[in-house]
């Protein structure tokens, strides 16, 4: 499976604070099935991370990893806050992408009301990004505002899940409108969204088995990080598949 949202790298952000914790996070996503992880270290006014500390930490994490025959690779990439966008330079930007591509992980703010969010989002698509919105179900404007949901959607945002959501880890509001957005085909990727490996551990398949959502396990965790990665395009919905979370409602659907 490819984690395209982890906080891996060590003393960065509010991921591991030490190399040995860091390799000990990738330790545990090995142990259940993860093989690439693209680490996203929070880019905000707190921590105004720069692509180049990221790719040097990426690079002596690898060098770990192999070192220590952990079947892992590490990828360079960010959770961009929208709320710094502004602050970051255009070609710095283009280096903030997931895996090097063309794909933002971009975070929406923990506030009722995301004035403007629209807007930047689609100012980032004229500019030639693309957009993945890190965990809609946890950002309470989104909560509030199911019309902006779709209207990204539609625009070509991938809508990426936290994995634990589903497990009401942050809550049962959260992982209510992550069944939600489910039950409406608005989910295009699952992350693990790890931070340590206890509080907020990697993992992927057991979260979507106990959401139902085993069937399209492979398309949300394999199939659609790989086109992002590639900046290939987005690979339709299997056919044929079902879930407990999709019964009775609205088929899935791959929107553009």
């Amino acid at each position: 499976m490819i984690d395209l949202h982890c906080h891996v790298l060590p003393g960065i952000d509010d991921g591991p604070e030490t190399i040995e914790e860091a390799v000990a996070l990738a330790r545990t996503a090995s142990a259940v099935g993860i093989r690439t992880i693209v680490a996203t270290p929070h880019v905000n006014s707190r921590t105004p991370n720069d692509s180049g500390t990221i790719a040097h930490l990426v690079g002596l994490l690898n060098e770990r990893l192999a070192a220590e025959a952990i079947a892992v690779e590490i990828l360079p990439g960010a959770e961009i806050a929208i709320t710094q966008l502004a602050e970051i330079e255009p070609t710095e930007l283009s280096r903030l992408g997931l895996g090097g591509s063309r794909w933002l992980l971009v975070e929406p703010p923990f506030t009722p009301v995301a004035v403007g969010l629209e807007g930047l989002v689609q100012g980032l698509q004229r500019q030639g990004h693309r957009v993945v919105l890190a965990h809609p179900e946890r950002c309470p404007a989104l909560q509030r505002d199911r019309q902006m949901v779709h209207a990204l959607a539609d625009s070509g945002v991938l809508m990426s899940i936290t994995a634990g959501s589903f497990a009401g880890r942050f809550g049962s509001t959260v992982r209510r409108y992550a069944l939600e957005l489910a039950r409406e085909g608005l989910i295009h990727n699952v992350t693990s969204d790890a931070h340590d490996t206890v509080r907020r551990p990697p993992g992927l398949s057991e979260e979507l088995e106990h959401a139902g959502l085993a069937p399209l396990a492979d398309w949300l965790t394999q199939e659609v990080p790989a086109a992002i990665l590639s900046d290939a395009e987005i690979p339709p919905r299997p056919d044929g598949t079902t879930s407990s979370a999709q019964r009775g409602r609205r088929g899935w659907r791959w929107r553009r």
